[in-house]
């Protein structure tokens, strides 16, 4: 059979011979003691186990506290180093064991047993209770007064006594002034140890600059309160004037904390009462702030990205979503928060990651409304073709089961034509964000298998625009090597360079070719391009020979450009007429 492995060895097992318990462990004897005090009886296993967890939680509680004793840089541990060891094993600390002078141990012995023990001291029972009583504790309350009244500190037992301007002021510029009138200042440490009052030079003055106040005049009162009356009023002329103020200005630095407040605080509440035109209003004064070259808007970007981005992925804005263009809101925000990207995005701040994070947390979230989406979608877009390919993209599924759901659950939706506007809005903005971005990151040939197991639903229209934009590139590049000096046609009048023949004989061509001629500029391009599930071989070639069999494609010399053209399924190789 085989043997049980053996237990690891306790403390308590380290003892000699004769049994005795090492000074540095709790032994048996001491768990015996203890349940004598409290009338319990315990066998010597219980007793043995009893004692060696014992040993080991207080070593553990000891090691602890000397950390603390280390980190404390001393070399005494203290009834304070316990208690927050025992807090951080989650254990309740010991309460009235801190003492101020030291209290030592008591030895005594008998009937075989060695204790430790504190002495107590006698207390006279009469001294007690003629001692007066403590005064019972004040109960927690809360009490509010006014720290100020319009600008003024009430004269309240609360609030500090009030001092002098004049006497404020002083301090302020000339801080020795308060030295000279204090004498045990003067001296300074050096004075306290000379026993003489130093003096102080008259060129040792330090002039403090007062600190900026936020205070604004008359006239720049008026000014804020024309401004904001004129950019949220119903005068359209008024409006484009304080607008263009705003953006020109350069002197609305003291203005601009309030001006940010108040676009805020504006975008807070209209939101709520779903004001569309006012929440136009309050984007068209940050993009005039952030045209002004002037201002230093990185403070208060706190303020406005939250106005800005509320703008953009707010389930409601107006009262009537499904008639009202809110979508012309959403898109104007997404470019602003372009701009406030590119403006004052950094290493530190990383606003640009913030907002990709924020806009794609709402694109996942399956709480998130179709018009939330479409917001959040239009900003992921705007922040350029890297945030496309690496938020965007992945989740378009996603977005073609919402989709999906959408339009199976039409029926029963509470705004029917708020829904499928949204849709409209959302089919759109992928295909215009998306397309071109694949058809610059993937290569050619496209599936449209791939691209429906890949994309849902919206896989069949991303695979049909990403053939016409890569068909737009070929004419497109067509017409440039057309309208290139030395290319042939009516720039260059030099003939068209040939298709070299060891290029020509591995082309893929049809088994039955179709011939077709087609356009200078077409011809002249020379190029090999598939359109229409055809492969078009242009050769431009010299005079005819009587022995060209179908299939081959003449020597040099032919007047007549010819193109072949033939289906991409059906595919063979031509060998020159040498080879055989």
């Amino acid at each position: 059979m085989a043997s049980s492995p053996a237990r690891a060895a306790s403390p308590i097992g380290e003892a000699g011979p004769d049994n005795s318990t090492p000074e540095n462990c709790l032994g048996p004897d001491s768990i015996r003691t203890m349940c004598d005090t409290i009338s319990a009886v315990l066998s010597e296993d219980a007793t043995r186990e009893l004692a060696e967890h014992a040993t080991f939680r207080l070593r553990q509680l000891l090691q602890d506290a000397g950390k603390y004793t280390k980190h404390g840089k001393r070399r005494k541990l203290l009834c304070e180093d316990v208690d927050m060891a025992l807090r951080l094993e989650g254990q309740e600390p010991l309460y009235g064991c801190v003492a101020a002078e030291h209290e030592p141990f008591r030895f005594a012995s008998g009937g075989g047993r060695e204790i430790h023990f504190l002495e107590e001291k006698e207390l006279d029972l009469q001294a007690l209770i003629s001692a007066p009583s403590p005064r019972i504790p004040v109960g927690v309350s809360l009490r509010a007064h006014w720290l100020a009244v319009d600008g003024v500190q009430p004269a309240i037992p609360e609030n500090p006594p009030a001092q002098n301007k004049e006497k404020l002021r002083s301090e302020a510029t000339n801080p020795l002034s308060k030295l000279k009138k204090d004498v045990d200042a003067m001296g300074n440490k050096l004075g306290s140890l000379t026993r003489k009052p130093i003096k102080l030079k008259t060129t040792e003055t330090v002039s403090v600059k007062q600190l900026a106040k936020h205070e604004l005049s008359v006239e720049q009162q008026l000014y804020y309160k024309e401004i904001t009356e004129a950019c949220v009023g119903s005068d359209e002329p008024r409006r484009a004037e304080a607008l263009q103020s705003l953006a020109c200005d350069p002197g609305l630095h003291q203005m601009l904390p309030r001006l940010c407040t108040f676009i805020a605080e504006g975008v807070r509440v209209n939101v709520v009462q779903h004001n569309l035109a006012i929440l136009i209003y309050l984007m068209r004064m940050v993009k005039s702030l952030l045209e002004n070259q002037t201002l230093f808007l990185e403070k208060y970007l706190h303020e406005l990205i939250p106005a800005v981005t509320t703008c953009i992925v707010n389930r409601q804005l107006c009262t009537r979503p499904e008639i009202d263009n809110h979508w012309a809101l959403r898109d104007f925000a997404t470019r602003l928060t372009t701009q406030i990207c590119k403006n004052f995005n950094t290493s530190t701040n990383s606003i640009q990651t913030r907002m990709t994070r924020m806009f794609s947390d709402a694109l996942k979230s399956e709480k998130t409304s179709l018009v939330s989406v479409y917001g959040a979608l239009a900003g992921l877009q705007e922040l350029g073709p890297e945030v496309i390919k690496s938020v965007v993209i992945p989740q378009v599924r996603a977005i073609s089961e919402r989709i999906d759901a959408a339009n199976s659950n039409m029926a029963m939706s509470t705004n029917q034509k708020l829904d499928t506007i949204a849709v409209q809005k959302i089919r759109t903005l992928v295909q215009n964000g998306v397309v071109p971005v694949l058809r610059t990151t993937r290569p050619p040939p496209d599936i449209e298998e791939v691209y429906l197991n890949e994309f849902g639903c919206l896989g069949t229209i991303l695979y049909e625009l990403v053939q016409k934009e890569r068909q737009k590139a070929a004419a497109a590049a067509a017409s440039a090597a057309a309208a290139t000096p030395g290319a042939g046609g009516a720039t260059g009048g030099q003939s068209p360079a040939p298709i070299p023949m060891a290029l020509a004989t591995r082309l893929p061509v049809a088994a039955q070719p179709t011939v077709q001629n087609l356009n200078p500029q077409m011809i002249n391009a020379g190029v090999i391009s598939n359109a229409g599930g055809q492969r078009f071989l242009i050769a431009n070639n010299a005079q005819p020979q009587p022995n060209v069999q179908p299939g081959m494609i003449p020597n040099q010399g032919s007047n007549q450009q010819r193109v072949i053209l033939a289906p991409a399924q059906q595919q063979r190789y031509f060998f020159p007429p040498s080879q055989p």
